[in-house]
């Protein structure tokens, strides 16, 4: 699957979004090492602590069905629609990331007007919790 495909899914998934709080949609779009893509959208809550972001719906909509091996993610974002800039997952989504991929997972995010940054997973968490650092 190519980048731009995966990021359009990413937009699509922006869509679904339940933002009636801050207005900000974001998208993910997960792909699972066998090609399978899982898509996830933010949604929040009134309280704001049980909101979940798009990335960790994608994921726990994936593991839900038995994936473990992902390659990529895409994540868009913005508000009314519009991809206005650049979102990076939070903290709490590159920890899940760090629970279920290897340091060379890439994380794509799609920008205003096309553009696109991509790293990997050591890059974004270069310390992160893992199951190999716990066990050690």
């Amino acid at each position: 699957m190519t980048i731009d495909a995966l990021l359009a899914l990413a937009k699509e998934a922006m869509n679904r979004a339940y933002v009636p709080y801050s207005g900000y949609r974001v998208g993910a779009a997960l792909l699972c090492s066998d090609g399978t893509v899982y898509q996830g959208c933010n949604q929040e809550n009134a309280a704001y602590t049980p909101t979940v972001c798009a990335e960790r719906v994608a994921f726990f909509r994936a593991v839900y069905d038995g994936h473990r091996d992902f390659t990529a993610i895409a994540v868009v974002g913005g508000k009314d629609g519009e991809i206005t800039g650049f979102f990076p997952p939070c903290g709490v989504c590159r920890q899940v990331m760090r629970e279920f991929c290897r340091d060379d997972f890439l994380i794509h995010m799609g920008g205003a007007g096309g553009a696109v940054q991509t790293c990997t997973l050591a890059e974004l968490l270069p310390y992160g919790f893992s199951a190999q650092r716990h066990m050690q």
